[in-house]
């Protein structure tokens, strides 16, 4: 297991938010913490640290007025940590190579390939043309309907009827070169892991598998080893001590270098 930073920017500012809580009109949400510190002030000590592959979101629709405050943010980031971060939020084949050229190493996508609640296999093969399939993650981020989880777009507003299994996994994981999959239910609670989710995600087991939702503390981080049977690499949010939580930044950075975390 990895610890993968994050940087998510709603109105132009570095927030950590309840996920569920989004919403395009007004560009509301339900902040858990608005940090006084820019996009590249977290970018630099990730770099510092050495921590690659956490992830810069982008939480504003290109409509909103607070877009190119967030986008600007979002670029500074990639200009301190070039190489290191990966970009999503409203990433099409217009922008992506932008975003590559600005330092990103891969970029995230969801709504673009996600149309009208159906996957459009012909803007993947869009994207995967665009970018090369070694540089992109797509975001499979979910919430739980009928005792399944269903991919959800448009910052997370939005089912589809693409159902998250270890088969479509398979199939999608010979398009990107890594996932990120947000239990958005428990994004941002800081409540505990969705137990069932990780199990599912340890079936498949091929491609880098990031999990971000619900970690409250190092005792989740624990379960989430051992429900993702140490396949699955953690991001942490509101938790973070440096987002106002209680988990140590101090310990995250350290979590590939603990050897046998598992402990049954």
């Amino acid at each position: 297991m990895r610890f993968r930073p994050c940087i998510d920017i709603h109105n132009g500012k570095v927030k950590q938010i309840v996920g569920g809580s989004l919403k395009d009109a007004g560009d509301q949400a339900r902040e858990n913490y608005v940090s006084e510190q820019d996009a590249a002030f977290y970018a630099s000590l990730y770099r510092e640290t050495n921590l690659r592959g956490g992830h810069v979101i982008l939480l504003n629709p290109k409509s909103s007025p607070y877009f190119e405050d967030t986008r600007k943010q979002a670029l500074k980031a990639l200009k301190a940590f070039p190489g290191g971060l990966q970009i999503g939020g409203g990433v099409c084949p217009d922008n992506a190579q932008q975003y590559l050229d600005a330092g990103a190493s891969h970029v995230i996508i969801t709504s673009y390939v996600f149309r009208d609640g159906r996957l459009c296999w012909e803007n993947l093969e869009k994207m995967k043309s665009e970018v090369g399939k070694e540089h992109l993650v797509l975001d499979l981020s979910c919430r739980k309907k009928d005792d399944a989880y269903y991919i959800v777009t448009d910052r997370w507003q939005k089912f589809t009827d693409v159902e998250v299994t270890p088969e479509k996994l398979r199939e999608l994981g010979n398009h990107c070169d890594e996932f990120l999959i947000h239990a958005v239910d428990v994004e941002g609670k800081a409540n505990g892991i969705e137990k069932n989710l990780a199990e599912l995600l340890a079936e498949y087991g091929e491609k880098p598998v990031t999990y971000a939702g619900g970690v409250g503390s190092m005792e989740d981080i624990r379960l989430l080893d051992i429900y993702g049977q140490g396949l699955l690499d953690v991001t942490v949010g509101s938790a973070l001590d440096l987002f106002g939580g209680v988990i140590p930044f101090d310990e995250l950075k350290k979590l590939d270098k603990m050897p046998g975390m598992i402990k049954n």
